[in-house]
C-alpha cells in the first residue's frame, strides 16, 4: 500500500485544515488507517484513528473535540478534519495504515505515507 498526504499548508490559530491521505491499490478497507504527528524537536505522537468501516475511532486528548477521522472506502480516502487549530498542532502530520483493528501506535503501523506540514501562525 502507497499513502499520500495533502492538505497540509499554513493557517492561523482558530482556523481550519482538512487533510486527505489517498492509497493505492484495491485493499484499502482492509486497512485500520490512522494519523500522526511530528513536531520540530519532538517525538512522533499519535493523533487518530479509524477502523477499517469507520464505525470506530480514537483520537488523543489534545483534539478530542477538535478533530474529526473519516473515511471513504470507495475513494480509498482517509480524512482529518482540523478544527480550532492551536500553535501546538503544527507539525508534520503523517497518515498510516495497518492491518490490526486500529491503529494508536507507531509498532502497529504496516505502512507510512510521507508527512504534510501544518503550520499554524498565533
Amino acid at each position: 500500500v502507497q499513502l499520500q498526504a495533502f492538505g497540509g499548508g499554513l493557517v492561523q490559530a482558530g482556523g481550519s485544515l482538512r487533510l486527505s491521505c489517498v492509497a493505492s491499490g484495491r485493499t484499502f478497507s482492509r486497512y485500520a488507517m490512522g494519523w500522526f504527528r511530528q513536531a520540530p524537536g519532538k517525538e512522533r505522537e499519535f493523533v487518530t484513528a479509524i477502523s477499517l468501516s469507520g464505525s470506530n475511532t480514537d483520537y488523543v486528548d489534545s483534539v478530542k473535540g477538535r478533530f474529526t477521522i473519516s473515511r471513504d472506502n470507495a475513494k480509498n480516502t482517509v480524512y482529518l478534519q482540523m478544527n480550532s487549530l492551536k500553535p501546538e498542532d503544527a507539525a508534520a502530520y503523517y497518515c498510516a495504515a495497518s492491518r490490526g483493528l486500529l491503529v494508536t501506535t507507531e509498532g502497529g503501523v504496516d505502512y507510512w505515507g510521507k508527512g504534510t506540514l501544518v503550520t499554524v501562525s498565533s
